[in-house]
């Protein structure tokens, strides 16, 4: 009898798991699958909703998708949203480009301090594949300021917290 019921268990959890990948819900590793063969409208439809719900990877891909018109049209208010909402998250990807749209005015007001702030956390945070150009284009972004928005800009980088989205 034991067995017999050890073996309706086993089946039943064999059917769970091939059924469950049927049902699951969409993963950012889906969106980015989506993106990588080019199904940028697949890609939108993924991360969408994952980004709705606050999943600040998928808010970053879903700025970038907006940046640059993939899936969605072109919308630089609509990229800089999204990566807002991750970067407020600390998403260094995102706090990147935030910081370059505040640098050209793309989606949002030109804003020095505000292209400061965010790659200076940018930055901070980098991969290191990363590190050097952030360090190079927030050091291209210096040369814009005055001494004052500068340290405005890390007095405003210091005292910024992540902040995750509740839901």
């Amino acid at each position: 009898m034991r067995y017999l019921l050890l073996a309706c268990l086993m089946s039943a959890l064999a059917i769970v798991a091939v059924l469950k990948p049927a049902t699951a819900a969409p993963t950012v590793r889906q969106g980015v699958a989506a993106m990588a063969r080019q199904d940028y409208p697949a890609a939108v439809a993924i991360l969408s909703p994952l980004a709705q719900r606050g999943d600040p990877v998928a808010q970053a891909y879903l700025g970038y998708l907006y940046s640059l018109g993939r899936g969605v049209p072109q919308n630089y208010t609509q990229a800089a949203i999204w990566y807002r909402r991750a970067a407020d998250q600390g998403h260094s990807g995102a706090q990147y480009e935030l910081g370059l749209l505040y640098d050209k005015g793309q989606g949002v007001p030109v804003n020095v301090i505000q292209a400061e702030k965010w790659l200076i956390l940018a930055t901070a945070a980098a991969p290191k594949a990363a590190a050097d150009d952030r360090t190079r284009m927030r050091d291209a972004v210096r040369t814009k300021m005055t001494l004052g928005d500068l340290a405005q800009a890390r007095m405003e980088a210091l005292a910024w917290r992540p902040r995750p989205e509740e839901h």
